[in-house]
């Protein structure tokens, strides 16, 4: 399957690297990012090889096996700072995932990201459906999932950093995002 970097308006998504698991452990484990993660995926309290962990044992395997697609995102102003990382992933029911730095939160940057790798799994990969999955509680996973046109096709409880939470499954087919792109 193809894998490539892309790039936004603002952003440039680059293909995960072995060297991006440094700045990972600095941005990534704080609360406010991992509370509504799921707690079988994200140790909590971080450990501290956690970043170095996920990107050789998780990441590349995944990324080498055909399955998944990794990106760490950069703002186009800073090119060599990583603010996050998104993901897409051939599993069932849970094909997009992502995390943003606190301090580039509110910006819209996540969901431009959203919107780029959306896209790709659409149109490059040739998916005909994207489903993610999101703690109810968690507002800002939620309006860019409705931004995009999804909608929540059920609900299940589950573990998260946090707690326990609904977890809401939303989904949005090819044929819909192509309708609602094409429309603007």
């Amino acid at each position: 399957m193809p894998y490539h970097d892309l790039e936004t308006k603002r952003l440039l998504l680059k293909k995960l690297a072995y060297d991006d698991a440094i700045q990972i452990q600095q941005k990534f484990p704080h609360w406010d990012i991992v509370k509504y993660l799921d707690s079988r995926v994200v140790p909590w309290p971080y450990p501290d090889d956690g970043a170095e962990y996920f990107v050789k044992k998780i990441a590349f395997p995944a990324i080498q096996s055909g399955k998944s697609w990794l990106w760490s995102i950069r703002a186009k102003k800073q090119p060599d700072e990583l603010i996050g990382v998104i993901g897409l992933y051939d599993k069932q029911d849970n094909n997009r995932g992502f995390w943003l730095s606190l301090e580039h939160q509110g910006q819209g940057l996540m969901r431009e990201a959203c919107e780029k790798v959306t896209d790709y799994w659409f149109h490059v990969l040739g998916q005909t459906v994207l489903r993610t999955q999101k703690a109810s509680i968690n507002q800002g996973s939620k309006k860019i999932s409705l931004a995009q046109g999804e909608r929540v096709i059920r609900v299940e409880e589950k573990d998260y950093v946090s707690g326990k939470y609904d977890c809401e499954f939303w989904e949005i087919t090819k044929e819909e995002w192509c309708h609602r792109h094409s429309s603007f």
